[in-house]
C-alpha cells in the first residue's frame, strides 16, 4: 500500500518570513583570540546562510593561517595560569557557563535554527544537551584521577598522576553546533588545557556566542579562542604543525579524520576522532510496535536524519515488517515540514542545496533497484533546502543507500528472518558508532547488542547520547570518547613516578 502523504501545491506554497534580524543582532561575528573581538588579518569575511530561505544572515571573520598562530600564541599565553588554576575554580568557572548558557537558552537555539535550519524545538533541546557539558565537567573538574601503590619489588614507591595534555585545536560540525563545541570545550578546560574552536564555516554564529557567554562567564583570556573560516584545511593543517599543539579533537566525515590523522601524525599530536556512521536499527518480532516505531522516529528523526547517530538501515524482522513500515510511514508523514522558527515546523531544511542533491541521489538510486516508496521520495517545490520526509521499502542490499551515510530524513526499511542474519547484515558497514535494537526480550536484546561492532548500543530507545556516557566508536567511526568520565581522559596525559625514601 502507497500512503498519500505528500504535501498538496497549496501547502507547499504557503508563505513564511522569519525575524532573523532578531536573532542574529547580538550574535558576534568576528574571530575571539585572546580574550578580545578581533577582525581577521587579511580583512575577508563570508556570508552565513539561512537554509529556510538560502539567503544571507550574517557576515563573519574569515581568519587564515595567520589567525590560526595567532590564537595558538594566546592559548600558549594563557596555558602556565590556566593549568595552575585550581580545579575548584575551574569547576566554578564551568558551572558558570552553564547557568549563563541556560540563561540566553532562547536566543541561542534561535541561533541555532537559523544558521542550520534544524526546527526550533529541536534546537532547544540541543541547547539543554550542550549546557549539561558544562556542568557535567564542572563536577569531573574536580575528579581528576590518580594513583598510589609500591613497586611488587618493593623497591619504590608508584605515584600515578595525571596532568593536562596541552594546547588542544577542536574542529566542530554544522550539525550540533552548540553541543558538538561544549562537549569538546568543557573537558578540555576542566583538565587545564587552553584551546583553540574551529566551527563549522555553516554554522559559526552559535559558536562564537557561546565563546561570548564563557568570556562572561569569567574564563581567563586566551584559554579558549575561537577561529571561524572558510580556508579551514590550510588553517587547521598549520596548528598541527605547531609544536606547540599537543591535542586534536575532530568531529566530522571518516574521510576528512583520515586526512588530518595524516596531519596530526607530523608532530604526533594525540588525537581524538568521532566519525561517520551507518546505524542499524534492528526490530524484532517480540518488540512492542509502538515503542519501536517511536524509537524509529527519534532515532531518524532527531534534527531532520542529519545526525552521526542517525538510524540508517531499519532491519525489521518479517513477523512484524508489514504492520513496522505502514506504521511508521504513517509518523513520518505525518510531521510537518517548514522553516525552523515556524510555530508548527517539525522537520526543517537540510543544510545546503548540496545536501538536498546528495539525499535525492541516494532515494532515486535505491528506487532504480528495486525499492518501493512508501511514503515522500520527491523534492519539495518550496523556497529553502527541503525534503520531505522518506520511507523506502523493497530495498535492494546493493542500493547505494545502504553504504553511505544519509544525513536526511529517508529511512530504508530491510526485512530479515534470523538473528544471524540481521548480526551479519548490521556489521557489513566500515562504521561503527552506534546501532539500535528492540525485543521484548532483554536477554535477547544485550546478547546482540554484544555482537554488533559498534561503540555504542541502545536497547529499546531512540536516543543514546548523554553527557555522562562515553561517546565513541569502533573501526573508522573513531578513536577515543567524549562525553563521561572518559571525555577529560582524552586532554590528560598519565605520568608516572618512581619513588624512593
Amino acid at each position: 500500500m502507497v500512503l498519500n502523504v505528500n504535501p498538496t501545491p497549496a501547502q507547499e506554497s504557503i508563505p513564511f518570513s522569519s525575524d532573523v534580524t532578531k536573532a542574529v543582532r547580538d550574535a558576534p561575528t568576528q574571530l575571539f583570540i585572546g580574550g578580545q573581538w578581533i577582525s581577521a588579518k587579511g580583512g575577508r569575511t563570508f556570508e552565513v546562510i539561512d537554509p529556510s530561505t538560502a539567503g544571507v544572515i550574517a557576515t563573519v571573520s574569515n581568519g587564515d593561517i595567520a589567525d590560526g598562530i595567532s590564537a595558538v600564541d594566546a592559548a600558549e599565553r594563557a596555558s602556565a595560569d590556566w593549568k595552575a588554576t585550581s580545579p575548584r575554580r575551574r569547576s566554578d568557572v564551568l558551572m558558570k557557563c552553564f547557568h549563563l548558557m541556560l540563561e540566553q537558552a532562547e536566543w541561542l537555539a534561535q541561533l541555532i535554527t537559523v544558521e542550520n535550519g534544524k526546527a526550533l524545538a529541536d534546537a532547544r533541546s540541543e541547547i539543554a544537551y550542550a549546557a549539561e557539558f558544562f556542568r557535567w565537567y564542572a563536577e569531573e573538574a574536580v575528579r581528576a584521577p590518580g594513583e598510589f601503590g609500591s613497586a611488587p619489588s618493593g623497591a619504590n614507591q608508584i605515584i600515578v598522576s595525571h596532568e593536562p595534555i596541552g594546547i588542544a585545536v577542536l574542529v566542530t560540525p554544522w550539525n550540533f553546533p552548540a553541543a558538538m563545541a561544549t562537549r569538546k570545550m568543557a573537558p578540555a578546560l576542566a583538565a587545564g588545557c587552553t584551546c583553540i574552536l574551529k566551527p563549522a564555516a555553516e554554522t559559526p554564529l552559535t559558536a562564537l556566542a557561546i565563546g561570548e557567554i564563557m568570556q562572561r562567564a569569567g574564563v581567563p583570556a586566551g584559554v579558549v579562542n575561537i577561529v571561524t573560516t572558510r580556508n579551514a584545511g590550510p588553517v587547521v593543517s598549520a596548528m598541527l604543525h605547531d609544536k606547540r599543539v599537543r591535542k586534536l579533537s575532530f568531529t566530522g566525515s571518516t574521510g576528512v579524520g583520515r586526512a588530518l590523522l595524516r596531519e596530526a601524525s607530523d608532530q604526533v599530536v594525540s588525537c581524538s576522532m568521532e566519525l561517520g556512521g551507518n546505524a542499524p536499527f534492528i526490530v524484532f518480532d517480540d518488540a512492542d510496535l509502538e515503542t519501536a516505531v517511536a524509537g524509529a522516529m527519534v532515532a531518524k528523526m532527531r534534527n531532520g536524519g542529519e545526525a552521526c547517530t542517525a538510524a540508517n538501515r531499519f532491519y525489521v524482522q518479517k513477523g512484524i515488517l508489514a504492520d513496522f513500515t505502514r506504521r511508521f510511514a504513517e509518523e513520518m508523514a505525518a510531521l510537518e515540514v517548514g522553516p525552523g522558527l515556524a510555530p508548527n515546523t517539525q522537520l526543517g531544511p537540510l543544510i545546503t542545496e548540496a545536501a538536498v542533491t546528495t539525499v535525492e541521489r541516494l532515494v532515486n538510486d535505491a528506487v532504480a533497484k528495486g525499492a518501493r516508496l512508501v511514503t515522500g521520495g520527491s523534492r519539495l517545490n518550496r523556497e529553502g533546502f527541503n525534503y520531505p520526509p522518506t520511507v523506502l521499502a523493497d530495498v535492494s542490499a546493493d542500493a547505494e543507500i545502504l553504504g553511505e551515510e544519509i544525513f536526511g530524513p529517508v529511512a530504508p526499511v530491510i526485512v530479515f528472518e534470523t538473528e544471524d542474519e540481521v548480526v551479519h547484515m548490521a556489521n557489513d558497514t566500515e562504521y561503527g558508532l552506534v546501532s539500535y535494537v528492540f525485543s521484548g526480550e532483554l536477554k535477547r536484546a544485550l546478547a546482540v547488542a554484544g555482537r554488533l561492532e559498534s561503540g555504542m548500543v541502545g536497547i529499546n530507545r531512540g536516543v543514546v547520547s548523554d553527557a555522562a556516557a562515553p561517546f565513541g566508536g569502533m573501526k573508522q567511526s573513531g578513536l577515543g570518547r567524549e562525553g563521561s568520565h572518559h571525555g577529560m581522559l582524552e586532554y590528560l596525559e598519565t605520568k608516572y613516578i618512581a619513588a624512593s625514601w
